[in-house]
């Protein structure tokens, strides 16, 4: 028996587009002269909590990314259509694009208040996705370079006592509603009761991404993502920062991210004890697990702050999910930094290397004897720190 959708699917019509047989006589300026009086004069009906509460950002940042826009998409250049009367303005635009992210609501909701047609809402969304990737990716969407690792070290050892540690890599689920009845197998799972698209990612204390890649199936595990992703590329290709570390006296050529038991034992992997008998072993599982998560923190601001994310993707394809997830990373890390909360805000670019695969490296990622030599060494330094929070009862469970 087929599965019965949600209350919070609402029906689906045959025709799921609107009617272009029916031309509306929409008011495009009076659309505009209303968010510019609500928002953008100098004395706005709408103060600049409530921008914040409803763009998710402060209202600097917001006007930066229209500009921004408008300059590298000549789509969002304000334009005259076919019958000579002006267009809509790049405000608008990336207004219903930010809108449609922050709810996850429909196209067509913001109808009344842009005055904008649901197809054209919906061309704001992919346009601004596409443009946003393309501006901001390469600063926002990028991998810790040797000046955001040493901030990452000293941050991170500041707060979790543990040396060497850059970050948390973890998984997470978005349903998806439009999934063909096709794939429909291949993107579901036993624990999801619709299908997901997958996304990995790292992150560390303050929130920002490290590292992400959507798109996998839901119906994989976080071992199948990750020999799919290129999270561990640049170490490969010999593009990857030195940051080595000591701890306890030992030196690491590489940091390392904190994990859960699903993941193999690798080098660059610090896992959990499941079931600690020493008091020095019951200290390091409860850092552990304590610092592990920052990366589900990420995971819930991200999708608290844009709702598309928290609700099923009305996207008919992967592309289309992954652009709009990436947009969302891509906007989450610039806010941090617009907020001053980024651990490494400037993005001091290394010095270019030239990419050369070196097949030892891999052989060096999955060392075990190092995963075990580390993690010892980890509970020793623990154990040397006088932290009162880490204290436990010996008789403990």
């Amino acid at each position: 028996m087929a599965d019965e959708l949600p209350l919070w699917f609402p029906p689906m019509s045959s025709d799921d587009s609107s009617d272009s047989s029916i031309l509306f006589e929409r008011q495009r300026e009076e659309g505009h002269e209303t968010l510019m009086a609500d928002y953008f004069v100098e004395d706005p009906k709408y103060n600049e909590d409530i921008f914040r509460h409803s763009f998710r950002m402060s209202k600097r940042l917001f006007l930066k990314i229209v500009s921004d826009v408008e300059e590298n998409d000549p789509w969002f250049v304000e334009a005259p259509d076919a019958r000579g009367r002006k267009g809509f303005t790049p405000l608008q635009k990336v207004t219903s694009a930010i809108k449609q992210l922050a709810t996850g609501n429909t196209p067509d909701e913001n109808d009344e208040y842009l005055h904008m047609a649901e197809r054209t809402s919906r061309e704001c969304l992919e346009y601004f996705c596409d443009t946003v990737c393309k501006i901001y990716g390469p600063e926002f969407l990028r991998r810790p370079t040797s000046h955001d690792m040493a901030l990452l070290y000293q941050a991170q050892e500041e707060k979790h006592h543990l040396p060497g540690m850059f970050g948390s890599l973890d998984c997470t689920h978005f349903v998806w509603r439009f999934c063909p009845t096709e794939y429909r197998g291949q993107y579901m799972r036993g624990d999801h009761r619709y299908p997901t698209v997958m996304l990995e990612a790292v992150a560390s204390q303050d929130l920002w991404f490290w590292h992400a890649f959507a798109g996998p199936p839901g119906s994989q595990n976080d071992i199948n993502v990750l020999q799919q992703s290129s999270l561990f590329l640049t170490e490969r290709n010999g593009t990857a920062p030195k940051c080595p570390f000591y701890v306890n006296n030992h030196l690491y050529k590489r940091g390392y991210l904190l994990v859960d038991g699903i993941y193999p034992s690798w080098s660059v992997f610090v896992k959990s004890i499941p079931y600690p008998h020493e008091v020095n072993e019951k200290k390091f599982k409860r850092q552990h697990e304590a610092a592990r998560k920052d990366v589900e923190q990420t995971f819930g601001v991200l999708k608290a702050k844009w709702g598309v994310l928290s609700r099923p993707m009305r996207a008919r394809s992967v592309k289309k999910i992954r652009n709009v997830v990436y947009t969302c990373i891509i906007l989450h890390n610039m806010i941090l930094k617009d907020d001053g909360k980024a651990i490494a805000p400037v993005h001091i670019r290394d010095p270019p290397v030239e990419p050369a695969l070196d097949d030892t490296v891999l052989g060096e990622l999955m060392n075990e004897d190092t995963h075990w030599r580390l993690k010892h060494d980890l509970i020793d330094h623990l154990a040397s720190q006088d932290l009162p929070h880490l204290l436990v009862d010996s008789d403990e469970d």
